[in-house]
């Protein structure tokens, strides 16, 4: 009778072990999985970057993609209002008829360079949102970026969702843009599937609003960003600065978007027009964005 007590006391030993032993792979391996998900995916190598076209706005379309390409960028955005070159008469691009398009359209290709975003200013009728959309559609943009007036928000994204193009709702500062505020953005983006945000990190300090902090309110909804500095908060007669030189906090806005996992596009762009343009500049954008993320950097072409 002991002997039996015995074998079904070690028995009982033996199972416990067993059982404790796989309870403990089963909480690290959940404990592991846990640290999985919470750990950030994103890879700064994974944003696509590039330069929107208005930081040379006082140029044509083709010296525009060539500065671009001097800088080593592989992405642009385009800008409707752009003139078109000598060739096409400087042309506004809205006014370009279907060739004229394609013809820009061969050149960007021509330069190695990708266009899937276009700046567009709309209007106030359906009409000036078609017209806009049309020039999208022929350049075969992903996503226009704009700032539709409240009143035209069903109007534009029906259009947007008939011409599969996203809308990427756009900010400029307090009482020059009604998107001014992160949270306007997110008003907008109710019921309307087809937009998205455009966040310009360099207009949120003319009102006040830490970039960072924006971000964070727009997580999941943004398409691309607009990286831009600015010298101060709440002054909204300066002009921008490079990107690293003013009081945007470029490193926390990099570890935000990776903690979003983030994969859109990041745009650099100044409106400041310095002489005799803002490749200096944009060539000094790139650098310190490459270096903040301890990235290699991109060979600058002479």
């Amino acid at each position: 009778m002991k002997r039996k007590y015995q074998i079904h006391f070690l028995t009982a030993a033996v199972l416990s072990i067993v059982l404790n032993g796989c309870f403990s792979l089963t909480l690290s391996a959940q404990s592991g999985a846990k640290k999985a998900a919470d750990k950030p995916t994103s890879k700064a190598v994974d944003w696509k970057l590039g330069v929107a076209l208005y930081t040379f706005s006082t140029m044509s379309f083709p010296e525009q993609l060539a500065y671009a390409d001097s800088a080593s960028l592989k992405y642009v955005e385009g800008f409707v209002f752009a003139k078109s070159g000598k060739e096409l008469k400087d042309t506004v691009l809205f006014k370009l008829s279907p060739a004229g398009i394609q013809n820009l359209k061969k050149k960007v290709a021509d330069q190695g360079l990708k266009m899937e975003s276009i700046y567009v200013v709309g209007g106030k009728n359906v009409a000036d949102w078609k017209r806009d959309f049309e020039v999208a559609k022929a350049f075969g943009v992903k996503y226009v970026t704009g700032e539709p007036p409240h009143n035209m928000w069903d109007s534009v994204d029906s259009l947007a969702g008939i011409y599969g193009i996203k809308v990427a709702l756009h900010n400029h500062w307090k009482e020059n843009s009604i998107y001014w505020h992160p949270d306007s953005v997110l008003a907008a983006l109710k019921g309307h599937p087809n937009f998205g945000a455009c966040p310009d990190l360099g207009h949120y300090p003319k009102s006040g609003i830490n970039p960072v902090d924006a971000l964070k309110k727009l997580e999941g909804k943004i398409i691309g960003i607009h990286l831009k500095d600015i010298a101060e908060y709440n002054n909204n007669k300066i002009q921008d600065v490079p990107v690293g030189t003013g009081v945007v906090d470029f490193p926390a806005v990099f570890a935000e978007l990776k903690h979003q996992r983030f994969n859109g596009y990041v745009m650099f762009e100044r409106d400041t027009k310095e002489q005799p343009n803002n490749l200096t500049s944009l060539k000094q954008m790139v650098n310190y964005y490459y270096k903040t993320l301890d990235l290699p950097r991109p060979f600058f072409p002479k």
